[in-house]
C-alpha cells in the first residue's frame, strides 16, 4: 500500500468574533422534567425500582446499579440546603445569562423525597444568614413558564427553617 507524503501547513489565523447558534435538546427524560415544572409546577424525579434510589433531576439510568430508570414520582418543593457558594463577580457571558442583581447564592438542595442534590439559585435569603442544612423552597415564576429549569424562579428559606432559629 503506497502511501501519501504529507506536506506540513501554516496555521491561518483568524481575529474577530463568531456567531454560534445552537439548540440544546435534553431528551425524553429532561423534556418530561421540564414540561412538569412549566404547566403544573411540580418537581419530578426517576425512581430505580431496584436500589430505591430518587434521582432529581431525573436521568435515564440509575447511577449505582445501572439500572434503566422509568417510574416517574413526584418530590417535595421543599427541601434541605446541603452547600453554597455565592457568586459576587461575573464574566460578561455570565451577566447575560443571570440576568439577576449580584451578589447571587447558589445551592445544592436534597429535595423532600429525592436521594440526590439539585442545583438552583437561592432567594429571598440574607446571604450572611445562610446556614447548610436550612430548609428551603421553590418559588415558581408566576409569569409565562418556557419550560426550562428558570421556571422555578429560586429557593427560598421555608417558613420551617425561619422558625427555628
Amino acid at each position: 500500500m503506497a502511501t501519501i507524503p504529507m506536506k506540513p501547513t501554516t496555521p491561518v489565523i483568524f481575529s474577530g468574533h463568531m456567531v454560534y447558534i445552537h439548540k440544546f435538546e435534553t431528551g425524553r427524560t429532561g423534556s418530561r422534567f421540564l414540561r412538569e415544572l412549566r404547566d403544573n409546577k411540580k418537581i419530578m424525579g426517576l425512581k430505580c425500582t431496584t436500589c430505591n434510589k430518587v434521582y432529581v433531576p431525573p436521568r435515564s439510568t440509575c447511577k449505582e446499579c445501572f439500572a434503566k430508570l422509568d417510574k416517574w414520582v413526584e418530590v417535595g418543593s421543599e427541601g434541605k440546603l446541603l452547600t453554597y457558594t455565592i457568586l459576587r463577580v461575573a464574566r460578561d457571558a455570565e451577566k447575560d445569562v443571570l440576568k439577576k442583581q449580584l451578589p447571587v447564592a447558589y445551592g445544592i438542595i436534597k429535595l423532600d423525597g429525592a436521594d440526590t442534590g439539585f442545583v438552583h439559585m437561592l432567594g429571598e435569603v440574607d446571604l450572611d444568614n445562610i446556614k447548610i442544612g436550612m430548609r428551603v423552597k421553590a418559588v415558581f415564576r408566576e409569569d409565562e413558564r418556557k419550560g426550562n429549569i428558570l421556571d422555578i424562579n429560586y429557593f427560598k428559606p421555608s417558613v420551617k427553617s425561619r422558625k427555628r432559629r
